[in-house]
């Protein structure tokens, strides 16, 4: 069975932009961030990333569709903030909670790989979140290696 992506409908890219804002801000508060502080960085980062609020050839959105499932999830990959055209990253991917543990993570990542190869891409780097385990064990599983490591302590 195949997985694909498939470039997010325009129409929904308002929703999509919304859900995104609400995830990223929930996992900067689950990080320690400030509430207020967390939702202004979330609302900073997208509008710095969807300039005039749509996609670009620097920023796309995809959503991940298996053949029998349907839609499982979604991908957001595109250049990083280093200025270099090689240099790509993947910004957030989500597998539906209930379509995780069936390889689906995996097979975005292959595919978000071939996507950032294809655009001319020689890196392909993400963050993750450190309480986020699960996907941490995946990335370290397709050869993605740790480059920094920000901690942090409740006084």
């Amino acid at each position: 069975m195949t997985t694909a992506l498939v470039p997010l409908d325009t129409q929904r890219f308002p929703a999509w932009r919304q859900r995104c804002h609400a995830e990223y801000t929930a996992d900067l508060i689950a990080a320690g961030e400030d509430p207020e502080a967390a939702d202004r960085h979330a609302r900073e980062s997208l509008e710095r990333a969807f300039p005039g609020g749509s996609v670009t050839t620097e920023n796309a959105v995809f959503d991940l569709v298996h053949e029998v499932d349907g839609a499982v999830g979604y991908l957001w990959i595109g250049r990083d903030n280093s200025g270099d055209a090689t240099s790509w990253w993947v910004w957030d991917v989500v597998v539906e909670p209930e379509h995780r543990g069936k390889g689906y993570g995996r097979a975005a990542m292959r595919l978000a790989e071939e996507h950032a190869r294809g655009a001319g891409a020689k890196t392909l780097g993400l963050s993750v979140f450190g309480h986020n385990n699960a996907a941490r064990r995946l990335y370290e599983s397709i050869g993605f290696e740790t480059t920094t490591v920000k901690m942090r302590k409740q006084l």
